[in-house]
């Protein structure tokens, strides 16, 4: 039922973001709400002549032009159904690959979690530093990324995220709550996350 609870609440609150992104300012990107979560955008960082900068900047837009591209939307919300609805794990991984934008934390957050749940804990893991890279804010990669620890072993670790996500959104956020709940339980309860 708690399980139940956590999606409806996620469903929600993902769809409400999706609802108030228009009226937020132009780099709110609707899927990514780890900035929101922790009080707005991380601040730019400083600008320079060099190519660097010139690439960062065309790889930015790419990023917030792909949240306001339908297409990428439906595919989106496709997987995500996929996964949470039907637990098709493989079929999602190829719908989120197929979005050409496997780079962005939520999408990357996504493909580690059906890994995840397919058993492939090394592909999982490398699919969660991935999204980490991308987004290291992004408080939904904490708390699956912390789901993985405990399912490996790893309470001490899934502390680190469970403290992470604490200072990302507070201990009042539904992901902080789910991770608080799973370091709960005994080692070994046979859960899965």
């Amino acid at each position: 039922m708690s399980n139940f609870v956590t999606r409806l609440t996620v469903l929600a609150t993902f769809s409400m973001a999706l609802m108030i992104a228009p009226s937020l300012s132009p780099s709110f990107t609707p899927l990514s709400t780890a900035a929101f979560a922790a009080g707005g955008d991380n601040p730019a960082p400083p600008a320079s002549d060099g190519k660097a900068s010139k690439e960062k900047k065309k790889k930015t837009s790419e990023k917030s032009s792909s949240a306001d591209d339908p297409a990428f939307i439906n595919g989106y919300r496709t997987a995500y159904a996929t996964i949470y609805d039907r637990s098709d794990y493989a079929a999602a991984i190829e719908q989120l690959k197929a979005l050409g934008h496997d780079d962005r934390a939520d999408v990357a957050n996504l493909i580690g979690y059906s890994y995840r749940k397919l058993g492939n804990y090394q592909v999982s893991q490398a699919w969660y530093e991935r999204a980490l890279q991308a987004d290291p804010n992004h408080v939904r990669t904490w708390q699956y990324y912390g789901l993985w620890q405990i399912e490996q072993g790893n309470r001490d670790q899934a502390q680190y995220h469970l403290n992470r996500i604490g200072a990302i959104c507070g201990k009042d956020c539904a992901e902080y709550k789910s991770l608080a709940s799973a370091l709960e339980k005994p080692p070994g309860t046979g859960l899965v996350y």
